[in-house]
């Protein structure tokens, strides 16, 4: 996919690292392909814990008080 990038700039090297600019790009397309995959660990998460915290408030009943009294006028 990238023969033609690597050709290109297989000479030049990154100066902090001393590793050639394709392999430090290979590198950056490797970090990002791994943050993509925790991005979407980390929004499943979210959700089961949106769930989980949706299914706890459905289950809180409050105490509901009978306060009609049909004798408040008198």
């Amino acid at each position: 996919m990238f023969n033609w990038f690597k050709k290109v700039v297989k000479d030049y090297v990154v100066e902090d690292a001393n590793t050639s600019l394709f392999d430090k790009i290979t590198d950056l397309e490797l970090r990002v392909l791994t943050l993509e995959a925790e991005n979407v660990e980390l929004t499943n998460c979210l959700y089961e814990v949106e769930n989980r915290l949706q299914a706890n408030i459905d289950n809180i009943h409050p105490v509901v008080y009978n306060l009609k009294n049909d004798n408040w006028d008198q």
